[in-house]
């Protein structure tokens, strides 16, 4: 087993997290609440109403479970690359199996992320302001622990899990799509006479497969943070997955589900870009020693 993917994976998850998140608050915001009409209202009415605090809010425990989701996207996306090389006899991977192993990697973290994913979407749609005044809504969250809490006390574990249908039709596609640019840029990158890509080659890459990604995966990440945020402060609008489909472009028209791909897009590039080129770096550290970081592995081996 690929231990080292795992422990790099979440090295690089981290990292991702903390250069993407102020924009996924924006994102998320756009989403689910419509006083926002667009990136840049949303940003300065954030920051005018919340300040730099506000970007970050629920960071934490994101923090914490997306460095163990990216650990089992990585570390099973190379173990799956393995078995499927081995069951032929060891033979190089096709581009099939990179497919195939990045749709097992994005299905196999869903139970670790939607915890975390759900606090932070809760999270980052609570507008209210930390600041004192007699005027100031009461905050219906304290923090990640609090909100965790308190969901489990009013909805049951159950309510941990609310969106996971969508959350697993976005992430499945999108990190078999994911992965599958990853290696097949690489492929590109490299010249006739190298077997591996150079680092500008890597974070180019790397950042082009995250907008791919988010590419497909931007009309579920819509109705993902829908359902996980209906109800929190008002009646319920939404029966169920298909409900919300259904309503949603009933109300709001079919152009909705692309309505923060934009954002996604910006956000994905140098998110990614450094996701992979940590990942890559830490891994040929703790496969080869100093020796084995230049230059980066591909996805075929």
């Amino acid at each position: 087993m690929h231990i080292a993917d795992f422990v790099s994976g979440s090295f690089a998850g981290a990292c991702g997290v903390a250069v993407g998140y102020p924009l996924d608050t924006v994102k998320v915001r756009i989403q689910t609440q419509k006083q926002f009409t667009g990136v840049w209202q949303c940003a300065a009415a954030t920051f005018s109403k919340e300040g730099v605090h506000g970007f970050f809010k629920g960071m934490s425990l994101p923090l914490t479970t997306i460095t163990m989701t990216s650990s089992v996207v990585f570390g099973t996306y190379r173990n799956c690359l393995q078995c499927l090389s081995q069951s032929r006899g060891a033979c190089p991977n096709t581009k099939l199996d990179v497919f195939v192993s990045g749709l097992a990697a994005g299905i196999a973290q869903i139970s670790v992320m939607s915890p975390g994913d759900i606090v932070k979407v809760r999270l980052q749609c609570q507008t209210e302001s930390k600041r004192k005044g007699a005027n100031m809504p009461k905050l219906k969250y304290n923090g990640p622990v609090h909100c965790l809490l308190s969901i489990i006390k009013e909805e049951g574990f159950k309510g941990l899990y609310r969106g996971v249908l969508p959350l697993m039709l976005r992430d499945g596609p999108s990190y078999a799509t994911y992965f599958l640019t990853y290696t097949t840029i690489c492929e590109w990158l490299t010249d006739s006479s190298k077997k591996r890509p150079d680092w500008g080659g890597v974070m180019l890459a790397g950042g082009l497969a995250g907008m791919v990604g988010w590419t497909i995966g931007t009309p579920m990440d819509v109705i993902k943070a829908r359902l996980q945020m209906d109800g929190t402060r008002e009646t319920r609008r939404y029966k169920g997955f298909y409900h919300c489909i259904t309503e949603t472009v009933r109300v709001e028209g079919a152009g909705v589900f692309f309505r923060s791909l934009g954002i996604n897009c910006l956000r994905a590039f140098p998110v990614n870009m450094v996701v992979f080129l940590t990942y890559e770096v830490l891994t040929g550290l703790l496969k080869d020693g100093p020796g084995g970081v230049d230059p980066p592995r591909i996805g075929f081996e």
